[in-house]
C-alpha cells in the first residue's frame, strides 16, 4: 500500500507525539492531531479541533482513570480533555505505537498510560517501546511479551507517548517507520 494511504492519529505534544508527527510527515502519510480549545501542541499539520461536544462523547471517569493507572491528577478539567483526545486517537485506529515505561503492574507510567489501557480495553493491537527496557514490547494474551521489530502493517494507526523522548525511543521510532516504509 503506498504511504500516503496511511494516516497517523496522535496528538501533537512535545516528545514522542511530535517525533511520530515528524516521521509521518517524512513519509508522505496523512497525520490527525486531536487537540481541544487551548491547548498547546507542537505540531500545526493535519489539526483537529475537537469541540466539547465531541469531547463529551468520549468522557471518562477521572476517579477510575487514576485508580486503574494507580495516580492522581491535579488539574482536573485540562486532564479529562487529554485523556478525550487520546480516546479519539484510539479509536480511530487498529495499531497502537507508545513511548513510554511499562511500570511493574503492567500499566504505562503517566498520562500515556491511559492509551494503552484504553487500548487493551478496545481489543487493539498494541506495541509499546520501553525507553527504561530499551525494547518493544506487545500486549498479547493479558500480559507483555518481547518483540524484536514490529512493523506498522494498518492504514490507520495511533502514535503517541512520553513528553520526555530519550535518545533510543527517538532511534526505535526512526527504526519502527524505515521497517515499516521502505
Amino acid at each position: 500500500m503506498p504511504n500516503q494511504n496511511f494516516t497517523l492519529f496522535s496528538g501533537g505534544a512535545q516528545g514522542a507525539e511530535n517525533q511520530f508527527g515528524k516521521l509521518a510527515e517524512y513519509y508522505g502519510m496523512s497525520e490527525v492531531n486531536y487537540t481541544f480549545d487551548g491547548h498547546k501542541i507542537e505540531r500545526t499539520r493535519g489539526v483537529r479541533v475537537l469541540t466539547d461536544e465531541e469531547l463529551t462523547q468520549k468522557d471518562v471517569s477521572l476517579t477510575y482513570v487514576a485508580k486503574l493507572l494507580g495516580r492522581k491528577f491535579t488539574n482536573a478539567e485540562k486532564m479529562r480533555k487529554v485523556l478525550q483526545t487520546i480516546m479519539w486517537q484510539v479509536e480511530s485506529s487498529h495499531q497502537i505505537f507508545v513511548v513510554g515505561t511499562i511500570q511493574e503492574d503492567g500499566t504505562v507510567k503517566g498520562g500515556t498510560g491511559w492509551g494503552a489501557e484504553f487500548a487493551k480495553i478496545c481489543n487493539k493491537e498494541l506495541y509499546v517501546f520501553g525507553q527504561v527496557k530499551n525494547g518493544w514490547f506487545k500486549w498479547e494474551k493479558g500480559e507483555w511479551i518481547t518483540v524484536e521489530a514490529p512493523v506498522i502493517t494498518n492504514a490507520h494507526f495511533t502514535g503517541t507517548g512520553t513528553r520526555f523522548l530519550e535518545d533510543n525511543g527517538k532511534k526505535a521510532l526512526e527504526e519502527l517507520f524505515s521497517r515499516s516504509f521502505k
